[in-house]
């Protein structure tokens, strides 16, 4: 072997070598690096099946609302979530699931609330006159739910999901925002309002006016 072909057989060598101790390194510090752990409650056990059982009952509720594709719905949640950073879901990602949940709705019946949940969702359930969010096919589906998915693999994440406060375009968080913007460009004729009036920042239609 020549001299110049035992120095260039050596300096691959080397880079190998180099290139080797380089990668351990990195995995090295990938594997003590810490894993970013959220504050929020995990992904609702059984978040499929309660979804779709809960489609099925609703369009059995309210035959108006028309033949649903309760799979479909799943697959439009899961393709919005899955492998994506939880804290990084926009609105627009949840545009789809909004398509295919949608209902017309009477006019003059929507009923926008803050701040009065319990109140406002005992009043409709007894006067049955108006509709709010809750009451859409889209609301009644994820009402009380919580769902994230994982980076790394598809699937939900049961362990922890981003609370509230943890960051602005959470999984909820985006969801709820498209879900009341679809709401409320559904409504038509006279929308209603309920308001806590002990709540600070509370405006009176006196005040308005």
């Amino acid at each position: 072997m020549s001299r110049l072909l035992w120095r260039k057989s050596i300096l691959a060598l080397a880079g190998i070598i180099l290139a080797s101790g380089f990668g351990a390194a990195e995995a090295q510090r990938n594997l003590k690096a810490p894993k970013k752990r959220y504050t929020g409650p995990g992904t609702t056990p059984n978040l499929r099946n309660i979804i779709i059982g809960r489609c099925y009952h609703y369009m059995s509720l309210y035959p108006a609302t028309g033949v649903k594709d309760c799979s479909g719905v799943w697959q439009e949640l899961t393709d919005a979530v899955f492998r994506k950073e939880p804290c990084n879901i926009t609105e627009e990602d949840y545009k789809k699931l909004a398509q295919v949940t949608a209902q017309t709705i009477p006019c003059d019946k929507s009923l926008l609330w803050s701040r009065t949940n319990d109140l406002v969702h005992r009043y409709t359930k007894a006067t049955e006159s108006f509709m709010t969010l809750e009451d859409t096919f889209l609301g009644f589906l994820f009402n009380g739910l919580t769902w994230c998915g994982k980076t790394a693999s598809p699937g939900m994440n049961y362990n922890a999901c981003p609370s509230w406060k943890e960051c602005t375009n959470n999984s909820l968080s985006s969801f709820w925002k498209i879900a009341s913007a679809t709401f409320s460009q559904a409504s038509c004729g006279t929308v209603h309002v309920m308001l806590n009036g002990s709540a600070d920042g509370a405006i009176t239609r006196k005040e308005r006016c």
